[in-house]
C-alpha cells in the first residue's frame, strides 16, 4: 500500500506537470501571493502542529541544535512569507532566451529555458524547506514530491495543506505538490528507483543521507553537500572584527550547513587571537577542539583526525594553528566538502590567492559563511546548496531548476 501511494503521487505529479509547465507567470504568482496570505492567516495552526513535532523530539532527547532546525516560530513564519513574496517578484525564468543566432542560410536557432519536470526532494528536520522547495519548483514550472523526515511530519502536513489550498485558489493543479506521509524507511529506496517518473532527485540533509541517495538513485541527483566549512584568520586580519565574524558563523545557528566547523589561525597571531576567542566561546558554551599548538596557547580538548572532517551541526569547533596561507589552503583542500570557505585578511594578495586556490561552491573574503543561502543571495529561497559542478553550484534557485532546449525556425531548410 505504501508503494502504491507513492506511485500514484508520482503519476499525479506527471499529469500536473503537463499543465503547470505551460502556465503563465500570472497564475504562478497568484499562487505565491495566496500562499503568503494563507501562511500569515494560519500562524497559530502552524505553530500548534509544529509543537507536536518539537515535543516529540524533546522526548527522544534530540540535541537542541537539531531541535532548533525543527522549530517554527513567528520569525521563521515571517521568513517563509517573505520568501513567497520575493519569489513572486522574481522574473519567471521559463521561456527566457539564453542564446540565439542566425546562420548564413537564414536558419534561426534559439536556446530557451524550460522546466526540468518532476522533482523529488528527500530532506530532514527543517519544515521551512517544504515551503522553499515548493515555491521554487512551482514558479519554475516543475512539480515536486516531498519526502521530509518523520521528525517534522505534522509540520509538513500542515504546510502542504496550505500549499494545496493556494494552488486551488490560483486554479493550478493541486497535485503539483505531493507529500509522502509514510515514515517507513523502505519508501526512500522505492523513490530512488523511480527513474522515468522522477526527472531529478535532491537530497538535503546530513552526509549519510546525501551519500546514500547519490549511491543508490537511478535518476540524476542534484547533490546538496554537507558543510565542513572553514575560516582562515590571516596574520594581517583585524582580530576583534574577525572574532565577531567567527562568532556569527559558529553560534548564530550552529545546526545549519553553512555554519563554520573548522577554524585555521595563522601562527603569528595565535597567542593574541586564541585567548580572546576562547573567552567568547566559553561565554557561549562552544566546545573548542584544538591541535597541539592550539592547546599550548589555550586550554581545550584535543582535536583528532576525525574532527577535521566532521560537520558538527552543534556548538563545537575544531581549531588548528597554521604557519602560512599555503598550509591553510592545503588543509582546506584535504578536508573541505566544497560548501563554503572564508579568509579574514587585510592583505589583498592573500585574499586573491585564497579565492583562486580554493574550489568550493562559495568563497568569502572578510564575511561569515552564514551568508551562503538562497534568500541572502537574492533568490528568495533555495532548494539546497549544491556542492557538485553539474549543472548547478552553490544556492539553487529558480534558474537552477531549469534546463534548456533548442528551438529552430527554418524556411523548409534541408542540410547540404
Amino acid at each position: 500500500m505504501v508503494y502504491e501511494d507513492v506511485e500514484l503521487s508520482l503519476k499525479n505529479l506527471r499529469e500536473a506537470f503537463e499543465v503547470l509547465s505551460r502556465e503563465k507567470s500570472e497564475k504562478k504568482n497568484k499562487f505565491l501571493k495566496r500562499l503568503a496570505e494563507k501562511i500569515d492567516e494560519n500562524r497559530e495552526y502552524l505553530k500548534a502542529e509544529n509543537s507536536k513535532d518539537v515535543e516529540r523530539a524533546r522526548e527522544l532527547k534530540v540535541k537542541e541544535s537539531l531541535i532548533d532546525r525543527l522549530v517554527l516560530n513567528d520569525k521563521r513564519i515571517d521568513e517563509m512569507i517573505e520568501s513567497c513574496q520575493i519569489v513572486e517578484s522574481l522574473r519567471d525564468p521559463i521561456g527566457e532566451v539564453v542564446d540565439s543566432f542566425v546562420r548564413e542560410d537564414g536558419l534561426t536557432i534559439y536556446k530557451v529555458r524550460v522546466p526540468i519536470g518532476v522533482l523529488a526532494i528527500i530532506y530532514e528536520s527543517r519544515p521551512n524547506v517544504t515551503i522553499e522547495t515548493s515555491i521554487l519548483a512551482l514558479k519554475s514550472g516543475n512539480t515536486i514530491l516531498l519526502k521530509g523526515g518523520s521528525d517534522a511530519l505534522n509540520s509538513n502536513k500542515a504546510l502542504v495543506k496550505l500549499i494545496k489550498q493556494a494552488l486551488d485558489d490560483a486554479d493550478l493543479p493541486r497535485n503539483s505538490v505531493e507529500l509522502v506521509e509514510h515514515t517507513d524507511r523502505s519508501v526512500v529506496d522505492y523513490i530512488l528507483k523511480q527513474r522515468g517518473l522522477i526527472d531529478l532527485i535532491i537530497p538535503r540533509g546530513g552526509k549519510s543521507l546525501i551519500d546514500y541517495v547519490v549511491s543508490n538513485a537511478k535518476m540524476p541527483v542534484l547533490e546538496t553537500g554537507a558543510g565542513v566549512c572553514h575560516i582562515f584568520v590571516d596574520e594581517s586580519a583585524d582580530i576583534d572584527k574577525s572574532i565577531a565574524v567567527i562568532d556569527n558563523a559558529k553560534t548564530q545557528r550552529p545546526g545549519t550547513c553553512n555554519a563554520v566547523e573548522t577554524l585555521l589561525v595563522h601562527r603569528k597571531i595565535a597567542s593574541e587571537f586564541l585567548p580572546k576567542l576562547k573567552k567568547l566561546f566559553d561565554d557561549k558554551k562552544v566546545e573548542i577542539r584544538g591541535c597541539e599548538e592550539t592547546r599550548k596557547v589555550i586550554e581545550c580538548a584535543p582535536a583528532t583526525e576525525e574532527d577535521w572532517a566532521t560537520e558538527y551541526l552543534d556548538l563545537i569547533i575544531s581549531v588548528k594553528v597554521v604557519s602560512s596561507l599555503d598550509e591553510a589552503i592545503e588543509h582546506i583542500k584535504k578536508y573541505s566538502t566544497k560548501h563554503s570557505e572564508a579568509i579574514l585578511t587585510e592583505n589583498y594578495s592573500n585574499a586573491m590567492k585564497f579565492l583562486n586556490a580554493i574550489d568550493s561552491s562559495t568563497i568569502y573574503v572578510n564575511a561569515s559563511t552564514r551568508f551562503t543561502d538562497g534568500g541572502q543571495f537574492g533568490m528568495g529561497a533555495e532548494i539546497g546548496i549544491s556542492t557538485q559542478k553539474f549543472h548547478a553550484r552553490g544556492p539553487v534557485g529558480l534558474k537552477e531548476l531549469t534546463t534548456t532546449k533548442f528551438i529552430v525556425f527554418g524556411d523548409y531548410h534541408v542540410r547540404k
